[in-house]
């Protein structure tokens, strides 16, 4: 695992989850932007910084940088570096509500299924965890 301290902020990623490093710095960066800590049209951490930041291969930063930019969440500024684009926040939301929370709510219903948990009692243990949640809880 690696990890970064980031605004008191520990940030770790797993070398070895499921998922490769490039996708978690993806996700890390995309979670920055949710955040709100960077900004649209805002100079994102370069390669360099990156792999300075989690102790990795630049080329590894340089594959989440590039997914980003393939998903036009990021533009090139050529010799400045990349920016947030306009929009990045509002297609990450969609993205992770579309794609993301669907499928997680597909294993959760099909896990139930598998152990005999009815929807009622499904519908029963989500609400608890929502209140769990606002309760500060979780």
């Amino acid at each position: 695992m690696s990890q970064t301290d980031l605004g008191g902020a520990a940030v770790l990623l797993d070398s070895d989850a499921t998922r490769p490093i490039y996708v978690q710095i993806a996700q890390w960066l995309e979670n920055e932007i949710l955040a709100g800590n960077i900004q649209p049209h805002e100079r994102i951490y370069s390669q360099y910084q990156l792999a300075d930041m989690f102790n990795i291969n630049p080329a590894t930063a340089a594959k989440g940088l590039n997914l980003l930019s393939d998903e036009e969440l990021v533009y090139k500024k050529r010799g400045l570096g990349m920016f947030v684009a306009a929009h990045a926040k509002e297609h990450i939301l969609s993205k992770r509500k579309n794609q993301t929370l669907q499928q997680l709510i597909r294993d959760l219903v099909r896990e139930a299924s598998n152990l005999d948990v009815d929807e009622s009692e499904l519908m029963q243990m989500v609400s608890q965890a929502i209140q769990e949640r606002k309760d500060g809880a979780v």
